[in-house]
Parts: C-alpha cells; sequence; structure tokens
C-alpha cells in the first residue's frame, strides 16, 4: 500500500542533528518510508491523509521493561527495592499463571501503543505469552526469558531456565516478519550464581545473541555484592563473560568509575529508567558522566509495578530534567540527547538498524502527535515541545512497519474489550477484587 501524509509537521532526521519540516509530506511504499519534504511528491497513492496541527516523529523505544507486570501496578508502594521484590512482587508473581501473563502482557501492549511506543524490550517469565500478544498485535519486541540460580549445588546443564531460553530463541528469534528478536538475560548478579552466569554467557556467544540484565540498580546491591566476592556487579558480569556478547544493561545507579570504564571498553549500553529509580528511591544514575564517555545511552520505563506506567514521554521529561536539578546545571541533558535516547539509540540497542528516525529507507515506524491543544502552543521548539511539554495522550496514531495500530482512541489489531475482561479476571483471582 502506498500511503501519503500531507500537511503535517515532521520531526526528521537524528543521526546527527534533528529537521523540522513544517507543513510536510511523507510518503510511505510498504513498510518503508520513500519520501520526506516540503512539497507534494510526484506519483499515485491508495491513501492520502491530512496530517494538519498533527507531528510526525519516530516511534518510541521503550528498552527496559516487564510487560505483564501491568497486573502489578500499585504494588508494595512506597517500599526500597529488595523489600518491595521479595516481600511483595514475587509472592504475586508465585501465584500467576501463563493466561495471568497473557493478559498483563495485552495490557501492556494497549497502555505502549497509545502512548507512541513502537518497540519495546521485555523481561519476564513465560515470554512465549508476551511473543504471542506481540506477533498478533504488529508492535515490535525484544523478548527474553531471564535466567535466575538460587541453588548453588544445582548445575549449569539443569537449569531449567536456560534451556527455556535457548528454546526460545531457536523458535521464535526473528518471527513475525523479524518484529520479535530474542534476547538473552540474566536477571540480576543477586539472583544467580557464578557458574550459571559464566555457562550460560558462552551460551550467548556461541549464538551471536544480546544480553539483558539489571545493573547496580541500588546501594545495596552494589555493596553486597563488593562484600561478597571482593568486585562490583559490573566487574562480576565482565568476569563471568557476560559483556563478551553485545550486552545492555538496565539502571547502572551506583557503578563507579572504573565500572563506566569497563562498560564503554566492553560496548555495553545502558538504559536509564528515572521514573522507576525515583519511585524505589534508588538514586541518579551519572547519566552525564556516561554520556561524556560517549556510553550508549537508551531509556526504559521498567515495570508498571514500580513506575507506574508505561508512558515514555514521562521518561523523557524525567530525564531532561532530574539530571538538571541534581547537578545544578541546566546544560547536562538537551532535549534532541533525551529524544535520541528514546528513539534512534533504543532501536540500535535493539539491534534495529532500520528503525528510529524518520528518513528515506528507514521503516515507517512512526507516532503522530495532536499539537492542537493548549499545552502544546506555542510550538517554538519541537524538541523541547516534546520532552517538556507532550504527554503520552496527545499521541493520536501509532504505526509499525507501515501499519496503522493505533488511531483516535482506537486499536485496530487488538480487541480492546476482550482485553480489558482478561485483565480484569486475572486481577480477580490475584487479589479477589
Amino acid at each position: 500500500m502506498r500511503r501519503l501524509f500531507s500537511n503535517c509537521g515532521i520531526l526528521s532526521g537524528g543521526d546527527k542533528e534533528y529537521e523540522y519540516i513544517e507543513n510536510g509530506y511523507l510518503a510511505i511504499d510498504g513498510d518503508t518510508i520513500t519520501y520526506i519534504g516540503r512539497s507534494k511528491p510526484e506519483g499515485e497513492f491508495d491513501q492520502i491523509k491530512d496530517m494538519t496541527d498533527k507531528l510526525l516523529i519516530p516511534g518510541l523505544v521503550n528498552t527496559h521493561t516487564h510487560s505483564p507486570m501491568c497486573l502489578l501496578r500499585g504494588v508494595g508502594s512506597d517500599l526500597p527495592l529488595h523489600e518491595w521484590l521479595y516481600d511483595k512482587v514475587f509472592p504475586i508473581e508465585d501465584r500467576m499463571t501463563k493466561e495471568d501473563i497473557l493478559a498483563g502482557s495485552q495490557l501492556a501492549v494497549l497502555e505502549m501503543l497509545s502512548c507512541g511506543t513502537t518497540s519495546f524490550s521485555d523481561m519476564y517469565m513465560e515470554p512465549e505469552m508476551t511473543v504471542d500478544v506481540v506477533s498478533k498485535a504488529g508492535i515490535k519486541a525484544n523478548i527474553c526469558r531471564p535466567v535466575q540460580e538460587f541453588d548453588s549445588n544445582e548445575r549449569p546443564e539443569d537449569n531449567y531456565r536456560i534451556r527455556e531460553s535457548l528454546e526460545l530463541f531457536d523458535s521464535l528469534n526473528g518471527s513475525a516478519n523479524d518484529r520479535i528478536h530474542i534476547d538473552f538475560c540474566v536477571h540480576a548478579e543477586y539472583t544467580c550464581t557464578e557458574p550459571v552466569a559464566r555457562y550460560y554467557a558462552e551460551l550467548c556467544r556461541e549464538h551471536g545473541g544480546n544480553m539483558h540484565i539489571h545493573l547496580s540498580e541500588t546501594k545495596k546491591e552494589h555493596q553486597e555484592c563488593i562484600e561478597k566476592y571482593g568486585k562490583t556487579p559490573a566487574r562480576w558480569f565482565s568476569d563471568a563473560g557476560m559483556f563478551d556478547s553485545k550486552a545492555m544493561a538496565a539502571h547502572c545507579v551506583w557503578l563507579t568509575k572504573d565500572d563506566m570504564r569497563l562498560l564503554k571498553e566492553k560496548g555495553v549500553a545502558v538504559i536509564h529508567n528515572p521514573s522507576s529509580n525515583m519511585k524505589l528511591g534508588s538514586g541518579f544514575a551519572p547519566v552525564q558522566e556516561m554520556m561524556d564517555m560517549g556510553i550508549l545511552l537508551g531509556l526504559g520505563t521498567d515495570g508498571a509495578a514500580s513506575n507506574n506506567n508505561l508512558n515514555m514521554f514521562e521518561e523523557m521529561h524525567l530525564a531532561a530534567v532530574l539530571h538538571n536539578g541534581y547537578t545544578g546545571d541546566p546544560t547536562i541533558m538537551r532535549p534532541e540527547d533525551v529524544f535520541r535516547m528514546a528513539t534512534a539509540n533504543g532501536a540500535k540497542i535493539q539491534g534495529r538498524d532500520n528503525t528510529g528516525k524518520l528518513q528515506v529507507g528507514m521503516r515507517a515506524d512512526i507516532a503522530a502527535i495532536n499539537l492542537d491543544a493548549p499545552h502544546l502552543y506555542p510550538a517554538t521548539d519541537m524538541l523541547a515541545l516534546i520532552c517538556y511539554s507532550a504527554q503520552g495522550s496527545d499521541v493520536c496514531m501509532t504505526m509499525v512497519d507501515g501499519q496503522i495500530l493505533y488511531e483516535n482512541g482506537e486499536f485496530l489489531t487488538i480487541d480492546r474489550e476482550r482485553v480489558m475482561a482478561e485483565a480484569k479476571a486475572s486481577v480477580k483471582r490475584l487479589y479477589g477484587i
């Protein structure tokens, strides 16, 4: 299908600088952008959509979340991470069935599409449920089965989570026309043993996989690793071989300077999760230092139980203002850098070099923002408007690979009523409400 968006604002480019085109045109042929410009392109189109008062931006990439945890939204609020996780979250997760995980993933995809997210990186148990949701909904995702090990006597070869991770990779990596990527994952240093981590790291190398981990999220995690092993979590993962494959590390709040140098040396990408880090009182990630060192930075929401939403506009806003306030320097987090974290950087971290930017030849993964709102006028600086003013609710269209999945409050590939009914059934079973 050949489609033309006309009379729209377009935030194009992104390799070095962004260009704002006012009253422009963007053409799509199938799943690919074929034209961006100020004048109408020649040729015939199957559909011409008037996008007056709309701004087209690349779809947002949420590079760290736990989508089924939408069903745990609000659980254990106002608790530090370890107490929240072990006393509140884990007991509920132990009761969750495959049907609950399916329901939570569906709810998460509804929320993400309505807020302009076109791809996400997910870490959770029973990942085939999330794969099924992603495949049917039309969104993109990097999905992994987290590996954990609490029994120091169990042989790595007997770890069923490793077996499930490999089966998932072998059967589903690249499925749904490459919308689905399967990643490798160790949940965290404090939930895994060294032998299992080393064994799994070697398997990741052999398969050419990407590794997704939690790293130095809290001071407690960081200090207890040093006390136990005589090394930081970053060095622990590196010594286990985890960084010998392409790797992405979520949080990284308590990194030392040596840790940051190690991540830079190993090419490890860092995922910043400002809402979750603030809500759980984890601290301020050294984002400025990592940016100055050239570490690739992405942006994520974390799960809805520690955020409590999957709104990437909120993450951009917080990332843009928190570090300025913390350091007393308003020049640290430029809107273009934050926006790149949420789009092009995220796509690169996911291994998707054909998305994350509005450019000819890139996949048509696009979000449209309705600019006809009081809080979005006047629009004198589009990047500042996106990071400081826009809300997820301003998104009026979300497109993936040239297919419109969400438009003006309607979901075109998901039955919203069915999803909400199934989510309510799971909530009733899990909480009795």
